[in-house]
């Protein structure tokens, strides 16, 4: 159906795209435990200083009410207006190789419109892949490698790094109803869920974004360095290894929670996990968010029917 105003214009000074780049995507939204995508939306940005190609329009996508922009307020007078962008940029990996990257807010309005026109416009670039990812809490520790669930065209990558392969309805996001249209239409296209452990959910958690960053590498072979989230992850640690120590409640918890995952991987997948080799923390870490957690965890039937 037409529309008042296009989805999108291109944007001022776009640099020329090379054809046959990879295609990441990187959307925030109803999906995003432990902060993993809002943080790689940020290290995309403000580290590789991505090139805008093509600019969605707010006033078609974005619910503004939901969404509120920010402006500051200086004594007397407004300045600095910042609404949310949702963008299509050419970026360049730590290596310096190029890729397509959509990145912002997932939208509010017009799904089907907004798939169609990353379809078109990913087709008249001929993409040679499609990659996406997203967070999901579970019933998982973090003393033990994050975990992926992988969906898509791409069964090598199912095989080797699908830890959970559930079969269930779940609330879908845009970023599902992508990989659906770009299936259709035969493109290589992966998603990753990444399996974040559920009492950091509500976090900031450096580890689930590098955990992102290491699938986009598997799937794409791009490079990320992520230094910058590595001592953000370093720093998380140290903070919470002070407080699991002197609390046995804790310490019962996560323990329990290992024994589960030893005991589901042991058993029922041969995938292994996307391991981040330096940063895997120690058996006795624990978030610092633990104890918040603790004070307003749900019931045990909440928490039943989930991994393990």
């Amino acid at each position: 159906m037409p529309y008042p105003a296009p989805l999108y214009d291109r944007a001022p000074a776009a640099p020329p795209v090379p054809s046959g780049l990879p295609l990441v995507i990187a959307l925030t939204g109803f999906t995003d435990a432990g902060g993993a995508v809002t943080r790689l939306v940020e290290y995309f940005r403000d580290d590789l200083e991505p090139h805008p190609v093509v600019v969605f329009e707010n006033d078609m996508l974005l619910d503004y009410r939901a969404r509120r922009p920010l402006i500051t307020f200086v004594e007397d007078h407004l300045t600095d207006y910042r609404p949310p962008k949702l963008e299509l940029s050419l970026a360049h990996d730590s290596l310096g190789h190029p890729f397509l990257l959509l990145a912002g807010y997932e939208p509010d309005f017009l799904w089907d419109a907004f798939v169609e026109s990353v379809l078109e416009i990913s087709a008249g670039l001929q993409v040679s892949s499609v990659t996406w990812v997203h967070a999901i809490p579970m019933p998982v520790p973090h003393t033990r490698p994050i975990g992926t669930t992988v969906s898509g065209t791409r069964s090598d990558l199912a095989e080797a790094h699908s830890v959970w392969r559930p079969h269930t309805h779940v609330p879908s996001t845009v970023g599902h109803l992508m990989e659906y249209r770009f299936a259709e239409a035969g493109a290589k296209v992966s998603g990753f869920a990444l399996l974040v452990p559920h009492y950091l959910g509500d976090t900031e958690y450096p580890a689930a974004a590098l955990a992102g960053l290491d699938s986009l590498t598997v799937a794409t072979g791009l490079v990320f360095s992520g230094e910058v989230l590595r001592e953000e992850n370093r720093e998380f640690l140290t903070k919470v290894t002070e407080q699991v120590e002197g609390s046995d409640e804790l310490t019962r918890m996560l323990q329990g929670l290992e024994e589960r995952y030893d005991a589901y991987m042991a058993g029922s997948t041969s995938a292994t996990p996307i391991i981040h080799t330096g940063d895997l923390p120690s058996a006795d870490e624990l978030a610092a968010e633990l104890e918040r957690f603790l004070a307003t965890r749900p019931g045990d039937d909440d928490r039943r029917g989930r991994l393990g």
